[in-house]
């Protein structure tokens, strides 16, 4: 029994007597909780005292459990995690309705115990109300400025290119596993619109805060980090939330040092990137006649913003990547069929975000790969702004409210073929790319990824700059058949360790 696994993880030097107790709920729920339907509420399964629906959800997958619950009661259902009522809503119909046509009424964060722990209220992606707008608002501004979605994103891209190309000539068509180059040179792209500059690959400082952001992002989607979010007074003393801990911790030290050096390098009329521009906005601020005791411009929000852009701007980008270059080993003819449209439109020279629109089937393919790949199998948690009817329910305010992307993704009312990798989704008939409405990788409405045109631009020029110089294969003795596409669950869905080949194209 999962939850047993844990409880005993959780206190193993204390006496099983208090664990059977909590666990002794289980045969008296039909007496004393009720799901909370009131005729008028979203049904979902019955839950137990203390700890709701804890022992019906796969903890390691809850994705999956949510999916076989849509099967059950409906596209709009309630779970109780822990004491915590939650709506999840699945489907491109209802997460669309939610997100995109309420987009006000589901537009609060709801914040689960570890990232309140580790934000506390600060930063971009777990806060509400006047800090979130105005901590949003000022990164889109200057991460634009800095060149997300322009030109000179894409001249940083491309440069980086080149570094991971001469980092992969160096297997000379041996395995290798794809994690950290991917990482690294993806990394060093926000790196350089956050900091104003990249980093070298070798360099401890850098690749220690990029494995312990990733590691952080995995531990924080492990089934104890789960069951703590759920009862955190049950699974307060978890190894996973230590660890978790230490390493936000590294990293702030890190980034402080960081802030140091940029401090005291500043130039106000020549600033390298965001955090610059944050000092300046500051400074500013403490010499007008506003004052700067209620403004969000303070240490923390900038640390905390910092993080979330580091880590948002890592690994969901380097992740998609790396499912992208393992879907290629996996379908070889696939990869052909992108080489030769990357030979007969490009050539041998540079490829840029312009060509986009005359490489169709390259372009059908990346929308293919995040499609399959669902890294985000549900949106950051929303909460309803007040009490509302949606799809025939009464929803109260403050409810926390759980949008399933991969239902989405995987819609057999939108998909022809849901399950399987099929480039054709994005293909009209005359092999020309069209766009689909339930392709929501990047979540939808006001709570929309902030570096969704980033992403998108690093995804195609990485990608398109590896197929056009390596051809991607199984280690030798190792048939496409073989390779594993079973991810690896964290906070996002990653693949498994595994090696690939990158041959130089002839």
């Amino acid at each position: 029994m999962q939850i047993l696994d844990l409880l005993l993880q959780s206190y193993s030097s204390v006496s099983l007597v208090g664990i059977l107790a909590a666990l002794l709920l289980y045969f008296i729920s039909n007496f004393i909780f009720s799901s909370g339907q009131n005729g008028e509420e979203p049904p979902g399964p019955r839950p137990l005292p203390i700890i709701g629906n804890l022992l019906q959800i796969d903890l390691k997958r809850p994705y999956k459990t949510f999916e076989e619950s849509r099967r059950t009661y409906g596209p709009v259902f309630t779970v109780f995690l822990g004491g915590q009522k939650v709506v999840v809503l699945a489907g491109y119909k209802t997460v669309k309705n939610a997100l995109i046509s309420r987009d006000e009424e589901f537009g609060e964060r709801s914040i689960p115990h570890i990232f309140h722990e580790l934000s506390k209220g600060h930063g971009v992606l777990w806060t509400n109300g006047d800090t979130w707008r105005e901590m949003r608002r000022f990164a889109l501004t200057n991460m634009r400025d800095f060149g997300m979605g322009k030109k000179a994103c894409e001249d940083k891209i491309t440069e980086e290119c080149q570094y991971l190309l001469e980092v992969l000539k160096k297997f000379k068509g041996n395995a290798f596993d794809t994690t950290k180059p991917v990482n690294y040179a993806v990394s060093n792209i926000i790196c350089s619109m956050v900091y104003g500059s990249r980093f070298e690959y070798d360099d401890p400082k850098f690749t220690t805060m990029v494995d312990q952001t990733n590691r952080t992002i995995q531990l924080i989607g492990s089934s104890t980090l789960q069951a703590y979010n759920m009862v955190p007074w049950l699974f307060k003393w978890v190894g996973s939330r230590r660890e978790v801990h230490a390493c936000a911790a590294a990293n702030r030290k890190q980034n402080r040092s960081i802030f140091t050096h940029l401090k005291e390098t500043l130039n106000p009329q020549m600033c390298r990137g965001f955090v610059d521009a944050f000092l300046v906005k500051r400074q500013t601020l403490e010499v007008s006649d506003s004052g700067i005791t209620n403004s969000s411009f303070n240490d923390e929000n900038l640390l905390m913003t910092v993080v979330h852009l580091f880590a948002a701007g890592t690994e969901t980008t380097s992740t998609t990547l790396r499912w992208g270059l393992l879907l290629m080993a996996k379908y070889p003819k696939i990869q052909d069929q992108v080489r030769d449209e990357l030979r007969r439109v490009i050539g041998d020279r540079q490829i840029q975000v312009s060509d986009r629109k005359n490489l169709p089937f390259t372009d059908a393919v990346i929308h293919e790969i995040q499609r399959v790949a669902s890294i985000v199998p549900t949106a950051l948690p929303h909460k309803t702004s007040k009490d509302i009817t949606f799809q025939g329910y009464f929803i109260k305010k403050g409810n926390y409210c759980l949008p399933l992307l991969t239902s989405v993704l995987y819609d057999e009312n939108e998909w022809e073929s849901p399950r399987t990798f099929n480039p054709s989704h994005f293909l009209d008939k005359e092999g020309k790319f069209i766009k689909r409405d339930a392709f929501m990788p990047f979540s939808a409405g006001r709570r929309v990824c902030l570096g969704e045109s980033l992403a998108r631009m690093d995804i195609f020029l990485f990608f398109t700059s590896l197929l056009q110089h390596f051809s991607f294969t199984p280690p030798a003795g190792i048939s496409e058949d073989e390779l594993d596409l079973t991810p690896v669950v964290g906070f996002t869905l990653a693949p498994q360790p595994q090696g690939l080949c990158a041959v130089r194209r002839q």
